[in-house]
C-alpha cells in the first residue's frame, strides 16, 4: 500500500532555500491511498503577467491563428483570445503608447511617474486578496523576470505592480539572477580555495542527503515517483550549470562580471540606439529564463508575478534564419532590410510603417517568432510534470494574462495605437470561457475588474467613481 506524501513536501539545506518536489501519485487523496477518501488538497491561486513588446496590429488579429497566431494553436483550446481591448484612459498627452500602453498593460492606468504605475496590476490585486496575511512561508512573494534590452522608463519592462503603483519586484535579467532569486546559494564554504569561492556550492548539494533517502530503498515513493524526482533534480541542476556557465559573448562586449552571453544594463541600451542580436542569441537566453520561471512554478516556489519578452518599443536589430517546426519561415536581417543603422535599422521601425494594404512581412515575421516563444513557455507549464492535485496542469489552473502594450505602431494616431491591444488569458482552473476568440470591444479596466473578481477579488482597479461594467462574454 501506498504512502500518502504531502503536497508541500520539500527538500531543504542549510544556506539554501527551498527546493520542491513534483507533483507525485502518492501528494493528494488518490485510489492508489489508504487515505483516498479524504478531500483533494486545494489547487493554490496563481496569476501571472506575460508581455511581449510592441504588439501585434489589430487588423492582423483578425487572422486568428491562421496569420501571426499560428503558434498559439496548439494552446487554442486553453487559451481565450480577447479582440477588442481599450486602453484608451491610459493616454497621457505628450507621451507615446510605448509608455503609456506598456503600463496599462496589467493595470489599465496610465503611467504615474517614470518609475510607477497608475495602479495595481492584476497578479498583485488577485495575490493580495487570496493571501491577505503573506504566502507560505519559503515562496518568492513576486517573480519578476524577462528578457529585454530598451530601458529608460521602468513600465517598458517592469510587468508587476503593488497595489499603490510601485514595482511589486526586483527584475531579473538574468539567468543566473533568475535561479539564485528562486533557489538561493550557499554563501558560507569549507576552505579559502578562491575558485570555489567564486563558483559557490550548486544548490543541490546541500540537499544531496534528503535527495538520495526521496529515492532509496526506504522512500514513501513508488519506483514511477521515484524516476520522477530523479528526472526533476537533474533538470533543475541542468539550470543551474547552463545558468551559471553560459560564457560565450557578443563580439566586442566588455568583460562584465555576469555570465549571460548578452548585455544587460545600460550597456544594452546606448542612447536607445539598439543592439545587434542574432536569433540564436535571443532564444537562447530567452528559453533558459522561461525555464527556470517555469520551474519556479512547477515546484511551488513562485505563484504571482510577470515575464518580459522584449520591452515595450524594443529597439533590436535581428539577424539570422527563423524557423518553425523545422520549416525555414524567414531570415532576418533587420539592419540590411532596412538599409539603416542605429535605430533606424531597428525591427522596431516595421510597426511604425504597418499599413494595412502592404505585406508587412518582416513585421509579421517577428510578430510570429515572438507568439512563437510565448507558447515555449506556456507549453512549459503544461506537461506531464506539472500536473496539479485535481489532475489539470497548471497552464489550466492558473490566470496567465497575455498582452502588449500597442494595438498598432503609428505614433500619430492615439487611437490606432491605445486600442485593439492584443489579450489572451488561460482559463484559471474553469474561470474562463477558453477555447474562443472572442471580439470582446470593451475597455480594458473592465476586462481586467471582470478578471480579477473571477478570481476571488473585491478590489476594484481604475477610479472609485467609475461603474464598473462587467464582461460576461469571458466567463464560463
Amino acid at each position: 500500500m501506498s504512502r500518502q506524501v504531502n503536497r508541500r513536501t520539500i527538500l531543504r539545506g542549510a544556506g539554501t532555500v527551498a527546493v520542491g518536489l513534483p507533483f507525485l501519485e502518492e501528494m493528494g487523496g488518490s485510489v492508489l491511498s489508504a487515505r483516498a477518501a479524504e478531500p483533494l488538497p486545494a489547487v493554490p491561486k496563481r496569476a501571472f503577467n506575460l508581455f511581449f513588446g510592441l504588439g501585434i496590429p489589430a487588423p492582423l488579429q483578425q487572422e486568428g491563428y491562421a496569420g501571426v497566431l499560428e503558434p498559439l494553436k496548439p494552446l487554442k483550446d486553453k487559451l481565450l483570445i480577447l479582440r477588442g481591448v481599450d486602453h484608451l484612459r491610459a493616454d497621457e498627452k505628450g507621451i507615446n503608447a510605448h509608455y503609456d500602453g506598456a503600463t496599462a498593460a496589467f493595470t489599465a492606468e496610465p503611467p504615474d511617474g517614470e518609475a510607477k504605475a497608475g495602479g495595481p496590476s492584476i497578479d498583485q490585486v488577485i495575490r493580495y486578496a487570496a493571501h491577505p496575511d503573506g504566502l507560505p512561508s519559503g515562496m518568492v512573494p513576486t517573480l519578476v523576470a524577462g528578457t529585454f534590452f530598451r530601458r529608460s522608463r521602468v513600465g517598458r519592462y517592469v510587468h508587476s505592480y503593488n497595489m499603490n503603483g510601485t514595482v511589486a519586484a526586483t527584475m531579473q535579467e538574468r539567468p543566473r539572477d533568475l535561479f539564485d532569486r528562486v533557489f538561493g546559494r550557499v554563501d558560507h564554504l569549507d576552505g579559502d580555495d578562491p575558485q570555489r569561492q567564486r563558483l559557490r556550492r550548486s544548490v543541490l548539494d546541500s540537499v544531496l542527503e534528503q535527495y538520495r533517502h526521496m529515492v532509496g530503498v526506504r522512500s514513501p515513493l513508488g519506483s514511477t515517483s521515484k524516476a520522477r524526482v530523479s528526472e526533476h533534480l537533474d533538470r533543475v541542476r541542468e539550470y543551474e550549470q547552463r545558468a551559471y556557465g553560459m560564457q560565450a559573448r557578443m563580439p566586442g562586449a566588455p568583460d562584465i562580471p555576469d555570465r549571460s552571453g548578452l548585455l544587460h544594463g545600460g550597456s544594452a541600451d546606448p542612447g536607445g540606439e539598439g543592439i545587434d542580436l542574432t536569433v540564436d542569441q535571443l532564444i537562447g537566453e530567452w528559453r533558459l529564463m522561461t525555464d527556470l520561471y517555469a520551474t519556479a512554478v512547477k515546484m511551488d516556489r513562485a505563484r504571482f508575478g510577470s515575464l518580459t519578452f522584449l520591452a515595450a518599443g524594443e529597439r533590436i536589430r535581428l539577424k539570422g534564419d527563423y524557423e518553425y517546426k523545422g520549416e525555414k519561415r524567414f531570415t532576418f536581417d533587420d539592419a540590411g532590410q532596412r538599409n539603416a543603422s542605429g535605430s533606424k535599422g531597428c525591427s522596431h521601425e516595421w510597426w511604425h510603417e504597418y499599413r494595412e494594404n502592404q505585406a508587412n512581412e518582416a513585421l509579421r515575421a517577428h510578430a510570429h517568432l515572438k507568439m512563437r516563444e510565448l507558447a515555449y513557455f506556456l507549453q512549459a507549464l503544461d506537461g506531464s510534470d506539472a500536473v496539479d492535485a485535481n489532475g489539470k496542469t497548471i497552464l489550466e489552473n492558473s490566470l496567465i494574462t497575455i498582452s502588449t502594450e500597442s494595438g498598432d505602431g503609428r505614433h500619430s494616431d492615439v487611437q490606432r495605437e491605445l486600442s485593439g491591444v492584443f489579450h489572451a488569458i488561460t482559463g484559471a482552473n474553469g474561470r474562463f470561457n477558453t477555447g474562443q476568440i472572442l471580439d470582446v470591444n470593451s475597455e480594458g479596466i473592465d476586462v481586467y475588474n471582470t478578471v480579477t473578481e473571477a478570481m476571488g477579488a473585491s478590489y476594484r482597479m481604475g477610479p472609485k467613481d467609475r461603474e464598473h461594467q462587467s464582461v460576461d462574454s469571458l466567463l464560463c
